[in-house]
């Protein structure tokens, strides 16, 4: 029997839809807290096209992959099912649960869910980008400003941020070079660029230039002209994955950045997750866009904590009605 037949007609007490980090700490909090749990993991993890991850304690430099799959086993030892697969959308129940509706067609029913989907980064459209994307082609300097420390390090320029990239990464690297790309720097830009010795290099990005050892090794211009990098920064759109939340009513938010939107999240309770559908909660990317790897693993907890906290809850009620019918 597999998977898919086998949890059809099975209630859980949760439902964790993603298997990244957030969604495999919250269904570790949760199954040791004796509740049983389903993960619906589509094995599309933000993270996948990089090799290693920074900034998580004890775990500097690790390939993500590697720590899904320890997380996998940690959380399968514990009794956790996780099923292979995506799930589209959900239907709140007459009994206050949900249905889990899968895009192989089959179903699953749960008492609460936690949201884990993360996001998708939408690049700008420069040819060869996406292909490098993790490697030489970053975002975030928290993540992979070290391993480019003191190098040639240019930021694509693609709208108000792109300034206060530079600013951060030349924290890293004094060999920072702003690319204006398409977009038209403010006298003001220009002065605190100038201030920070950031080089303003001027012209359409057309594509990248990369050495025999398959590195970056600059930008292409449209006047013909090479740009020297071995790390090209953008800022990428954050775009929240999620249906399963709209298919509930949930709404996404815009993610602005000064009076720009650059994304969108599904907003919750900063300190539990908690959306506005009452057995509905959210951890990661999905809510929070900047959260690194540590950061989600953490909300996935918390989330956790306050699932199991509000069974507990609605269990004594239900007892105590019990208990005043049976008086």
């Amino acid at each position: 029997m597999d998977d898919a037949e086998e949890t059809m007609d099975t209630l859980f007490d949760v439902v964790v839809v993603g298997g990244g980090a957030a969604g495999l700490a919250g269904a570790l909090t949760l199954v040791r807290a004796r509740r049983s749990v389903l993960v619906i993991d589509a094995g599309n993890p933000r993270n996948a096209p990089a090799a290693h991850m920074h900034g998580y304690l004890g775990h500097d430099g690790r390939d993500p992959a590697q720590l899904a799959a320890r997380g996998r086993e940690e959380v399968t030892g514990y009794g956790v099912r996780i099923r292979q697969g995506t799930a589209i959308a959900a239907d709140r129940l007459p009994d206050g649960g949900f249905l889990v509706r899968c895009g192989d067609g089959s179903t699953v029913r749960a008492r609460r869910l936690l949201v884990a989907t993360g996001l998708v980064d939408e690049l700008p459209a420069v040819p060869g980008l996406a292909a490098r994307w993790g490697r030489d082609v970053l975002h975030c300097p928290y993540c992979h400003g070290w391993e480019v420390r003191d190098a040639p390090v240019a930021v694509l320029a693609g709208g108000p941020l792109s300034v206060h990239q530079a600013q951060l990464w030349r924290h890293w690297s004094e060999r920072t070079t702003l690319l204006a790309h398409t977009w038209e720097l403010t006298a003001e830009d220009r002065e605190l660029l100038a201030a920070l010795g950031v080089a303003v290099v001027e012209g359409e990005v057309t594509g990248l230039a990369v050495d025999g050892d398959d590195r970056l090794s600059g930008v292409t211009l449209a006047g013909g002209g090479v740009a020297e990098c071995r790390a090209l920064v953008v800022a990428p759109r954050f775009t929240a994955r999620s249906g399963v939340l709209t298919s509930l009513g949930l709404p996404t938010t815009g993610l602005e950045r000064d009076g720009r939107v650059i994304g969108t999240f599904v907003a919750s309770d900063a300190a539990t997750g908690a959306t506005a559908l009452p057995g509905v909660w959210v951890a990661g990317n999905v809510t929070a866009p900047m959260a690194q790897v540590a950061g989600a693993a953490a909300q996935g907890v918390q989330a956790a904590v306050a699932i199991n906290t509000d069974l507990i809850e609605e269990q004594a009620r239900r007892a105590v009605e019990a208990y005043r019918a049976g008086s």
